[in-house]
């Protein structure tokens, strides 16, 4: 038998009925609620996850190109490498940037670490502390090597330790000057010239009072390329 209950007014109401009164009163409350949320995330979706994007991916290329495709430096139309990230230059015909502290896989046993300076796939610094002997170590044999072979009776800061990210682009006017001699003498250029190179890429504060200082070392490379040989 189908169970009754009785309301207020005396009719008798199936229990089935009150399933399907109660049903119908979620829809009621729920639907007008439930619509308005769906049409806000669609409306959402589309504007934050689409026109905004383009619009300031647009707004980029008009205004800044270079700096929105990566700031990328070419040679012979080809692109080598980008102002922000710095390369390793070990020849002696080139400006080498700071130390770098990266580090990659070794290729003979991946479970090992070897250095791998401006490794762009593993940025980092060396994590010593002021305190680590190993980095008093390293930075003390760096600035003897350099003031050996610059003549220098000191060295800048940056010459001799590494950046946070261990991808510094830039080096100081200070060691792109100490490095004229070496750069001459392997290009036979005079160290007038190159020294003059150097002061026509040097990038001032910005506004005269943020950062400092500073030359980029590809660009300085590439500009070295470039220069005649007589």
């Amino acid at each position: 038998m189908q169970r009754k209950n009785h309301t207020a007014e005396g009719f008798s109401v199936p229990q089935s009925a009150h399933g399907e009164l109660a049903r119908s009163n979620a829809e009621y409350v729920l639907l007008p609620q439930l619509r308005p949320a769906i049409v806000m995330l669609l409306l959402f979706t589309v504007l934050t996850g689409l026109l905004y994007p383009l619009a300031m991916t647009g707004l980029a290329q008009l205004a800044f190109p270079v700096a929105a495709n990566g700031s990328l430096l070419f040679k012979d139309g080809k692109v080598v490498g980008s102002a922000l990230i710095g390369q390793a230059f070990t020849s002696d015909r080139y400006f080498q940037p700071r130390p770098s502290a990266t580090s990659a896989p070794d290729p003979k046993d991946a479970s090992k670490i070897i250095d791998s300076p401006y490794n762009a796939a593993n940025s980092g610094g060396s994590n010593l502390g002021p305190l680590s002997k190993a980095l008093h170590d390293r930075v003390a044999a760096a600035a003897i090597a350099l003031r050996t072979s610059s003549g220098a009776n000191s060295v800048p800061a940056d010459a001799v330790t590494t950046s946070a990210s261990g991808l510094d682009p830039d080096i100081s006017p200070e060691f792109a000057m100490l490095q004229v001699g070496r750069i001459a003498k392997a290009r036979h250029l005079p160290e007038d010239r190159v020294r003059q190179l150097v002061s026509s890429r040097v990038q001032q504060r910005a506004l005269k009072i943020i950062g400092e200082p500073r030359v980029n070392v590809l660009g300085l490379n590439l500009a070295l390329d470039d220069m005649p040989a007589s």
